[in-house]
């Protein structure tokens, strides 16, 4: 008589998964940001999960075209901790600025935070009119002597609260417009690049290499 066979468990993968929280930094108040699953929790470190700033503050729907990414540090009792990894405007917000007959001025560099984290900081601005090459130079020159000064000054917290919310894009556009008139200023994106190799107090001190970041300002009227 034929020997039965044996039937194969199968394992259930979604039994073994447990739901994750996944919060904000404190900057950004220690929203929940989503909800995952995951087999293994030391293999979720690192992973980037993107929202809006709208999910987290919930004042302006124009605040959907600004995207936020957290990368995941820490798991602990079904809670993950994020550090801030960036932000940008979505694309269509983006060419919404653009209009003819007037100009652009852009730039980036790279900076360090007064608590060492090497950010890059991509700067937009945007005129009512054509600008002619040596307003642009005189609003990028600008721009970089602000954000290395506020950079330099603030902690990666501080930074990403005042690039994300508008606070640095607004003290580039309220000296700017003494060059020229402009339609809006911002910091279009940030990335965290990563921590800096000297000790912060010598980071404190020492000359900033980089230039122009992301967030929002505008006038509030043309």
């Amino acid at each position: 008589m034929p020997k039965a066979k044996k039937t194969r468990r199968i394992k259930d993968k979604w039994r073994e998964k447990v739901w994750v929280t996944v919060r904000a930094p404190v900057s950004f108040g220690s929203t929940p940001v989503a909800y995952i699953p995951v087999t293994e929790p030391e293999k979720a470190i690192g992973r980037v999960l993107e929202t809006t700033l709208f999910d987290l503050v919930k004042q302006d729907p124009q605040q959907h075209a600004i995207k936020l990414h957290f990368q995941i540090e820490k798991i602990e009792n079904d809670n993950a901790t994020t550090i801030f990894k960036g932000h940008e405007y979505g694309r269509e917000y983006l060419r919404s600025l653009i209009r003819r007959g007037s100009s652009m001025v852009s730039a980036i560099n790279d900076y360090l935070t007064r608590d060492g984290m090497k950010v890059r900081v991509y700067l937009v601005v945007f005129a009512q009119r054509r600008l002619n090459a040596s307003r642009k130079h005189g609003i990028r020159s600008l721009a970089l002597k602000i954000l290395t000064e506020k950079t330099s000054s603030l902690t990666y917290d501080q930074f990403a609260q005042e690039a994300v919310l508008g606070k640095i894009a607004s003290d580039i556009y309220n000296e700017a417009k003494k060059i020229a008139h402009l339609r809006h200023v911002g910091i279009r994106k940030t990335k965290l690049v990563g921590k800096a190799v000297q000790p912060i107090e010598v980071i404190a001190e020492a000359p900033v290499v980089s230039q122009v970041a992301s967030g929002t300002a505008s006038p509030s009227s043309p």
